[in-house]
């Protein structure tokens, strides 16, 4: 995005904006973000020194409106609009480009995201059924004793058989399995949430696949 905004071309293109209307700040920052369909947004460290050099040079003016600062572009500014038409033509081409080459990216991301998705929930539901004891047919049912029949199970004895049942759920293979795939999700997570390079599009992607999977989780849990 850079390379299609060097050279004095993000001046030129508020120019042009300003051109439309008087606008603040912020709203020029959205504007941008809507043009490549939030897949790049300039930050305010980028956009007000240029509006401040573009009102030094006679080019916008500023007002306080609404305990905000509009720029309204002025004649100087139009002229300059003016004498740069076939360079903003060739501006506004490069931009419609890019988006279309951001809108590939980003559609090429969700395919592998959704592609993701779908092996991990395969994977969650094989694990699950493995899970899940073998129904077994009973042709009969032995009638339930009365409670004076009904051997005296103490409690110390039913807590340790509910522990070792505990134990050996949590030392089975397929759970030593998940808990390694849990672990690598989150090792992975962080090294996306550190990554200075990710464009805010692909952290949101990304914060999407783990959402889906958390639902997937808790709804195996029946939470």
């Amino acid at each position: 995005m850079t390379a299609v905004f060097s050279h004095g071309r993000l001046r030129l293109y508020l120019l042009k904006l300003l051109n439309e209307g008087p606008k603040h700040g912020y709203e020029l920052i959205r504007l941008l973000e809507n043009r490549f369909l939030g897949l790049y947004a300039p930050s305010a460290g980028t956009i007000y020194p240029r509006l401040q050099r573009m009102e030094a040079e006679g080019l916008v003016t500023r007002r306080q409106a609404g305990g905000r600062k509009v720029y309204e572009i002025t004649d100087t500014g139009r002229a300059e609009l003016s004498a740069r038409a076939d360079e903003l033509a060739s501006l506004e081409s490069e931009i419609h480009a890019s988006v279309a080459d951001l809108a590939s990216l980003a559609n090429e991301i969700q395919d592998e995201v959704s592609g993701s998705v779908r092996d991990l929930k395969r994977e969650l539901r094989q694990a699950a059924q493995q899970a899940r004891p073998p129904l077994v047919d009973k042709p009969w049912r032995q009638p339930k004793r009365p409670w004076w029949e009904q051997p005296d199970i103490a409690p110390s004895r039913r807590r340790e058989t509910s522990g070792d049942q505990a134990e050996e759920a949590a030392s089975s293979p397929d759970a030593a399995e998940l808990e390694r795939l849990g672990a690598e999700v989150r090792a992975e997570a962080t090294r996306l949430a550190r990554r200075p390079d990710l464009r805010p599009a692909e952290l949101r992607t990304a914060a999407a696949v783990l959402t889906s999977t958390l639902t997937e989780l808790r709804r195996l849990l029946g939470r």
